[in-house]
């Protein structure tokens, strides 16, 4: 069976339907973005990344296991959180594997330029392409949070793990962090467009054009952002669909409250602005940021004050 082509240029009248096709929403949504979506997010491939997604993984799975032989990516989108793992010596092969087709393509152009033996589906959650018993690993980077029915989504993944199997996902959002997280790249947003109206300031503006592609693409990322969680309620879908030794981890609280008004203004201005004083400054602020919210906070505050939750589990052996 051959994978579907990306389509980066939907219709109006696509548009439309897909406010009421969560999944149309998220095909559309992320081949329209699949194209510039690493640039958006900061996404590299270098040490900066690799230690990024080593260190989340390791900070819920232990490095127990590793190199794991065999991984899948769910949701992968272009591959940041499977490839840089591989990177950091944490998988051996890897499997892409997105309900976008755009993204699938990206995902295995950045793979190939890395050298990684990397394959890859376009494939929704809920109903994974891949035999029973085919890996080793199943992670997933912020992608709960647009599949519609969760628990089948990891009654799938428990599926095409082998015995004694983990799966491992990081980078969803929690109810009470992405309440204010979304406040605030909302305001920043706000101040930013309506300051750089300022004559002075006009060069700071991205033009309207820009802007307004912007804004259609944020209405729909309202639609494939489906759900926040609770921590405790994570970790009883993944023990409902058959889950063992389930645990949900949570991340970044003062990283966030700095970290979602730096990007949403990243994404405001014109990309020429942000020069590498400005983006070392923001990326060292992050870092600081993160060790308060590991060393300090994490220790005081409960767990469902922080942004990111991720969750780790088995197959049963």
């Amino acid at each position: 069976m051959t994978d579907p082509a990306p389509h980066p240029h939907a219709t109006a009248e696509e548009v439309q339907a897909a406010f009421s096709d969560p999944k149309l929403a998220n095909v559309l949504y992320h081949d329209w973005e699949a194209g510039t979506y690493d640039e958006k997010w900061s996404i590299s491939y270098d040490e900066r990344c690799i230690s990024y997604a080593t260190n989340v993984f390791n900070a819920v799975a232990g490095e127990d296991g590793q190199p794991y032989p065999t991984a899948m990516e769910l949701g992968s989108g272009t591959g940041f959180f499977l490839l840089n793992l591989m990177q950091g010596g944490v998988i051996k092969k890897g499997s892409v594997t997105d309900l976008s087709p755009g993204m699938v393509q990206v995902a295995l152009r950045n793979a190939q330029s890395l050298g990684l033996d990397v394959d890859g589906r376009v494939a929704d959650a809920e109903r994974i392409p891949y035999a029973d018993n085919s890996f080793d690993l199943v992670v997933g980077h912020a992608v709960l949070h647009h599949i519609p029915d969760v628990q089948a989504a990891f009654r799938e993944v428990l599926r095409v793990l082998k015995p004694g199997g983990r799966f491992v996902f990081a980078g969803e959002p929690t109810t009470i962090g992405n309440a204010y997280a979304r406040k605030l790249g909302q305001l920043t947003w706000f101040l930013t467009t309506k300051v750089t109206k300022i004559p002075a300031l006009a060069s700071w503006r991205r033009p309207q054009e820009e802007l307004d592609e912007s804004s259609r693409a944020a209405a729909l990322e309202a639609v494939v952002d489906i759900h926040t969680f609770d921590p405790a309620e994570l970790e009883q879908l993944a023990r409902g669909a058959g889950g063992q030794d389930v645990k949900a981890v949570t991340e970044e609280f003062a990283a966030a409250l700095a970290g979602w008004p730096i990007r949403t203004f990243e994404a405001a201005v014109p990309q020429e602005k942000l020069t590498l004083r400005w983006r070392l400054f923001a990326y060292k602020l992050w870092i600081q940021l993160s060790a308060l919210d590991k060393n300090v906070l994490s220790k005081i505050l409960p767990r469902n004050l922080f942004y990111n939750v991720m969750i780790t589990g088995t197959k049963r052996s």
